[in-house]
């Protein structure tokens, strides 16, 4: 096990700044976040309708379709830790983040050309191509981006800030691909080839800057010569997966993110079924994303003050209240779903924030007790549980609302429509309140975290630093 002894260390607090820690500016924090821009407009449409619109106007059969996407995903998944090793492991005159951004790029920049902008007819070998590129540049993005953001400092609070930059660029360029097909809709609702072509031209074009900005807003931090040798790769993996700060953290993600897939996956059937207010659905996910992108800087004050634990601790509660609180919702109260969806929008990404920055501290403690720097790893297993948890919720809400006799298409009786609301109101809400208990006693807090930082800047600045 490689958690770090929390009694052989000081707790005292932080008075000096670590080498790692000096704050960015918010113009380059926001140049760096921007590389979250494209992968949030390229993700989210994937789910919606491209699935949809390779089966319906390019005539593949949805068995095929979804047999390409489960080995889409597979390959999606198999990547991460892959990615993430090497990252670590990367020595260039660029740094070891930056190589694997920049060839992401380009292959996830191909990869959406050949995804959005397919020919006229295609066969499945095409679409099985262009999601094994698609998601090989994702992940050569993704996992080094995420790792290099943790690594930008070593000061607890300005983890946080920086996090929170990266995720507001996230939730803006999730408004903005929801946004464009709601307009096209309007315009030519029949036309879904528009709708992807709008989807490539937008991630396409929100690529190149993105590339530019991420790549050359902020250094990389210099590396020390390691001073442990490294371990095999599965063992490496092993050693991660043991480590039981992260497990727990890991562990509250998936149950964050599991409550927040059924929130998203019931709500168009609530609206349509139970409200009878089809035109509602996407309006309501869109309303409620707007004010996540105002949340974000809401959630760093709050962090700032009370602390990443207790401010998860507090925001997944709230959103267990506020989901509880859908079950004083009827057909004729749609004031009150609206208030709740303004409301849900506030405390969605909390959970989601906190936890993110709590990996990189946990991978601090890791390298203190290991020797090992191991930051890219631990966050393609942190992405590998923000994949699993979709997965858990919509595998458990789908069918449990099937079993309770919902049909989505057709008549529902009374009894089933009401086991809808229920499911949508208590399955996120149990989802957050096992969040916040996973991590109610969470050991790694500012004071433990600054005594870490103390152990490996004194540990560093006795090794000679590499170019």
């Amino acid at each position: 096990m490689a958690s770090i002894p929390f009694d052989t260390v000081e707790p005292r607090c932080e008075t000096r700044t670590s080498a790692r820690s000096g704050g960015a500016s918010a113009g380059r924090l926001l140049g760096f976040g921007s590389l979250s821009i494209p992968l949030a407009g390229a993700g989210l449409p994937l789910v919606l309708f491209v699935p949809q619109l390779y089966a319906s106007h390019f005539g593949l059969s949805l068995a095929t379709i979804g047999f390409i996407f489960f080995l889409g995903r597979f390959w999606d998944v198999a990547a991460d830790p892959i990615v993430g090793t090497l990252s670590d492991r990367t020595r260039s005159r660029f740094g070891r983040r930056r190589p694997w951004i920049a060839a992401g790029g380009l292959l996830f920049g191909i990869g959406s050309a050949l995804l959005f902008f397919p020919p006229a007819a295609i066969a499945p070998l095409y679409l099985g191509t262009a999601l094994f590129v698609f998601y090989a540049g994702w992940t050569m993005i993704e996992i080094p981006f995420s790792a290099w953001a943790g690594e930008l400092s070593g000061q607890y609070h300005e983890r946080t800030r920086i996090v929170t930059y990266k995720q507001t660029m996230f939730a803006i360029g999730l408004l903005l691909v929801l946004i464009l097909p709601t307009l096209i809709e309007q315009w030519r609702p029949a036309d879904g080839v528009l709708k992807l072509h709008a989807t490539g031209v937008f991630i396409l074009v929100t690529l190149v800057p993105a590339l530019l900005l991420g790549l050359t807003a902020i250094a990389e931090p210099p590396l020390p010569t390691h001073y442990a040798r490294h371990t095999g790769f599965w063992r490496s993996v092993g050693l991660v997966f043991g480590d039981r700060l992260l497990l727990r953290v890991l562990a509250s993600d998936v149950a964050v993110t599991a409550g927040q897939s059924i929130r998203a996956g019931l709500i168009a059937f609530f609206c349509v079924s139970y409200m009878g207010l089809p035109q509602w659905a996407s309006g309501l996910y869109l309303l409620q994303f707007v004010f996540g992108v105002v949340a974000g800087p809401l959630w760093l004050a709050i962090g700032r003050r009370l602390g990443k634990r207790e401010t998860a601790i507090a925001g997944e509660l709230a959103q267990a209240a506020i989901n509880i609180g859908l079950l004083a919702v009827f057909p004729d109260t749609l004031w009150l779903l609206v208030a709740l969806a303004v409301a849900q929008g506030l405390t969605q990404g909390s959970g989601n924030l906190m936890l993110r920055a709590m990996v990189a501290d946990v991978a601090d403690a890791h390298e203190l007790a290991t020797g090992h720097n191991r930051t890219g790893l631990f966050f393609s297993v942190f992405s590998l549980a923000t994949k699993a948890g979709p997965a858990i919720g919509i595998g458990l809400a789908l069918p449990l609302l099937a079993w309770l006799g919902f049909a989505p298409k057709g008549h529902s009786e009374p009894g089933a429509l009401e086991a809808l609301k229920y499911v949508f109101a208590l399955g996120p809400a149990a989802a957050h309140i096992i969040s916040a208990a996973l991590i109610w006693h969470f050991p790694l807090d500012q004071t433990r975290h600054a005594a870490i930082r103390r152990a490996l800047d004194t540990r560093a600045a006795a090794i000679p630093v590499q170019a």
